[in-house]
């Protein structure tokens, strides 16, 4: 990310200098990559879709925060969070465009008592399956 944009996050108050915790980024990876695994176990219907959702979406959170703790910052919202993994260079780096919209989903599921779709969950499982991995690789690489 430009230096010009991390600038900004920070006096916008949305970003806060941190030391680089290589014990915690290793954790937060590990952690998400668990919680993915168990929530694709969960069998998908309309009732489990919002759980599954949560329980792939928090994970994807969490690499975008173990990005920023690499880069010694740390995120105040999921907004700055899921943004920082669109700088990673995957192979399916288009995908990286539905982060805002898993994250808007996410929100109208949690605040505002709307139901996720079996197609949504479908969306971010898909997301998951095709970005996580490596994601998680390039993420561990960096920690080394």
């Amino acid at each position: 990310m430009k230096k010009e944009v991390i600038e900004l996050l920070i006096k916008q108050g949305v970003l806060r200098i941190r030391q680089k915790d290589t014990e915690r980024i290793k954790s937060l990876i590990i952690s998400a990559e668990i919680d993915a695994t168990a929530a694709k176990k969960i069998q998908l219907t309309e009732e489990t879709a919002n759980l599954i959702f949560r329980g792939i979406y928090e994970p994807i959170r969490q690499l975008g925060d173990a990005w920023w703790w690499l880069t010694g910052y740390e995120p105040a919202d999921h907004q700055t969070s899921l943004e920082s993994l669109k700088d990673l260079n995957i192979n399916e780096k288009i995908r990286l465009n539905f982060l805002d919209r898993f994250r808007k989903i996410r929100n109208d599921s949690n605040y505002r008592g709307m139901r996720v779709s079996v197609a949504q969950v479908k969306e971010i499982l898909d997301f998951w399956n095709a970005c996580g991995k490596e994601i998680i690789k390039q993420l561990l690489e960096q920690t080394k």
